[in-house]
């Protein structure tokens, strides 16, 4: 049977649980309003990347942990592991420009976030703002032919198996080129900073019927 991927309503409820919280509880601790923290845990809203890093911060936990799946074995030491990236297994999360497969969700305090993304975004203006956060990312076009859009250089068009490699606080975006309906890309981001390793996730603007982004 297909595993379903799990959702960040369903990693928040498990965390919770795991802590004997209540949702009244979790709330107080997280700074996020109850209500808001039942509809994300029923998947009827979804959190901006700020709201999950000021829970991580409330929470005292890192970024990769709000993202792990509970396991029943002893958390894995940092050398010496391993873990298969299937796309049945990873953290879905989908917002109005990509839907994002987080690979490996069980390795907890990873040095690198592996993330399969595909991109309908097909305009600048569609996409909006640009994305910022800490740390380096690797983009590598599996599928189709993405533009890309940075602060300080001029757009450039990649095509299948070619690759960018940026520094994530500038100012960036991934788009469809002219021409072509849907991009897959393949990318690696890392950070110095342990507590900052899984701040891909970038979740904007109202969903037409599905996902709101709370700000």
């Amino acid at each position: 049977m297909t595993r379903q991927h799990p959702t960040i309503g369903a990693l928040l409820r498990g965390l919770r649980t795991r802590n004997d919280w209540t949702l009244k509880e979790m709330s107080q601790r997280c700074g996020i309003p109850l209500s808001t923290l039942s509809k994300v845990e029923h998947d009827r809203l979804s959190l901006t990347y700020d709201k999950l890093l000021q829970i991580s911060q409330r929470l005292n936990l890192r970024m990769s942990e709000l993202f792990a799946e509970e396991t029943a074995a002893p958390e894995p030491a940092v050398t010496a592991r391993r873990s298969i990236g299937r796309i049945d297994d990873a953290v879905r999360v989908t917002t109005p420009n990509y839907d994002y497969f987080y690979l490996c969700p069980e390795l907890r305090r990873k040095r690198m976030i592996p993330v399969l993304t595909r991109v309908r975004a097909k305009s600048i203006e569609e996409f909006g703002e640009l994305v910022r956060h800490p740390g380096e990312e690797y983009i590598h076009v599996i599928e189709g032919r993405a533009e890309v859009h940075t602060e300080f250089y001029d757009p450039i068009v990649l095509e299948a198996g070619e690759a960018v490699y940026i520094d994530s606080n500038m100012g960036h975006a991934y788009i469809a080129a002219e021409g072509c309906e849907e991009v897959l890309l393949l990318g690696v981001c890392s950070s110095a900073d342990e507590q900052m390793m899984e701040s891909m996730m970038h979740m904007h603007d109202e969903m037409s019927g599905k996902l709101v982004a709370v700000k």
